[in-house]
């Protein structure tokens, strides 16, 4: 096993459960978590005990601290975040309820903040220290029943690239992802092809690829879609 950690928000499911497998498989030591206990349970049996699969609820920050606390003291060190957390609530702005616009800015954007900012002395500490931000195609592209799930995206992504531009000076890579429609749980049961979507599997291949790059090269922005193009 590798010295290198990696730590992926909701990692039990969709995109971050393919980035934790992958990166698993490579070597490196993975910290996750995620807010349902069975689904944390079914993923800490699968990767083993030299990974750490924990109960965590983004939209709290004490529970944030008390995760990403356990992490540095179990393995002393942090070189990749992936912010990835996230939850889709279709709708309008005019007919959304004020606590959907809550639930969606906690989750998709307040948490990627916080993670941020806990993990950012580690990132520069370590010889390769890498954030990403699993965004969206809806990061740069409105669309009519996006509602906030759309207003959090652009704003995940606005915070990104002030990232970059924050951290390159400290040698700390910062990247977009930006996926089209990805077969995940939340499009369990649609009527469309599987050939209408990207596997999770291959946003995570693409991610460890980025992430094994040169020190002096950096991914900003990695948009991806499906070869038939967006599911609006």
């Amino acid at each position: 096993m590798r010295s290198e950690v990696i730590l992926v928000t909701g990692g039990t499911s969709g995109i971050g459960k393919a980035i934790c497998i992958k990166f698993a498989k490579e070597g490196y030591h993975v910290a996750t978590c995620a807010r349902t206990k069975d689904k944390v349970m079914s993923l800490r049996n699968e990767l083993g005990s030299e990974h750490i699969v924990e109960v965590c609820d983004v939209r709290d920050k004490e529970s944030i601290s008390m995760f990403f606390d356990n992490v540095i003291e179990r393995f002393g060190r942090l070189d990749i975040l992936i912010n990835n957390a996230g939850v889709f609530i279709p709708g309008r702005i005019q007919d959304e309820t004020d606590e959907i616009f809550t639930t969606m800015m906690e989750t998709n954007l307040n948490a990627s903040y916080t993670f941020s900012k806990l993990s950012i002395p580690h990132l520069k500490a370590s010889r390769n220290g890498q954030l990403f931000s699993i965004c969206s195609t809806a990061s740069i592209t409105p669309y009519p029943n996006g509602g906030t799930y759309c207003i959090s995206k652009y704003a995940q992504y606005g915070m990104t690239k002030v990232l970059r531009e924050e951290l390159k000076e400290d040698g700390v890579k910062v990247t977009a992802v930006l996926p089209g429609a990805t077969y995940t749980p939340s499009w369990e049961g649609t009527d469309l092809p599987e050939n209408r979507f990207m596997a999770a599997s291959t946003i995570a291949k693409m991610i460890y690829d980025v992430s094994q790059l040169p020190a002096e090269t950096v991914v900003e922005d990695l948009l991806v879609r499906p070869m038939l193009g967006d599911i609006n």
